[in-house]
């Protein structure tokens, strides 16, 4: 791990927590695709799902008010259901495959989400909730990416952003553990080699991002933090399928 490397890790880190904290999600769209490029496929989503965990844990306690538990437990459950196998299906998947795979699964996500927000549908029951919770265990354990299954589903079924934003954290935290605890038990070696002081960096940035994020909630819109955070996604999601793409080929 070169100093350079770091510094760009943790400023993705740091930049993603600032999003997860305004528009409740963001973390993982906006730096999956960037540290698979800088750690690999493998090291990469699972240094997106440490990062997820701490962050959204340390979001939760500060929004539980507005988290609706009822919600969550119909979105959670089918999500492990789904992490599980599909978590110890991308540990034998070789790493230039899993960059294609990542950055496709952000691409078409991205894509799905934006058109959700000109359709006039709005779904009901408890079924889309489960499809949806299942959809985001699948792709968070094989992408590090859960939260735009869950996005189109509260934007079809016109779920409040607070409620929303506030019910995402138990439940990201929830697949984090979920995927994490699944790939570790079964090879422990693709966890980033960081040191124990490069880890506590990346703490402090999710830290600092979370309390930047605050100060900044207050003078800017949902709607524009979402925005931000979908064009950068698409930049990295693009370039790390292109990476993908190279390596498949060399």
């Amino acid at each position: 791990m070169t100093t350079g490397l770091l510094i760009v890790v943790l400023v993705a880190v740091f930049f993603g927590a600032i999003a997860q904290r305004i528009a409740g999600l963001g973390f993982a769209l906006l730096i999956s695709p960037f540290l698979v490029i800088l750690l690999g496929s493998h090291g990469g989503v699972l240094m997106v799902n440490v990062c997820g965990l701490v962050s959204s844990a340390m979001i939760m306690f500060r929004v539980k008010k507005d988290i609706d538990w009822s919600m969550y437990r119909w979105l959670a459950i089918p999500a492990v259901c789904g992490s599980i196998p599909a978590s110890v299906a991308a540990v034998y998947l070789p790493a230039a495959p899993m960059a294609v795979v990542v950055g496709v699964i952000v691409l078409v996500a991205l894509t799905v989400s934006l058109l959700m927000q000109r359709t006039p549908v709005t779904v009901t029951g408890n079924a889309p909730k489960a499809v949806a919770g299942f959809v985001a265990g699948v792709t968070n354990a094989v992408a590090g990416v859960g939260g735009p299954a869950v996005s189109a589903y509260a934007l079809m079924a016109r779920w409040p952003q607070r409620q929303f934003a506030a019910t995402l954290q138990p439940f990201f935290v929830t697949i984090a553990l979920v995927t994490l605890t699944s790939k570790l038990s079964l090879d422990a070696s693709q966890m980033p080699p960081f040191a124990a002081w490069a880890w506590a960096l990346v703490a402090l940035m999710i830290i600092i991002g979370i309390y930047a994020g605050e100060k900044l909630q207050r003078f800017i819109r949902d709607d524009q933090a979402r925005a931000a955070v979908v064009i950068l996604a698409f930049f990295g999601a693009a370039a790390a399928l292109v990476k993908g793409i190279f390596d498949l080929a060399a």
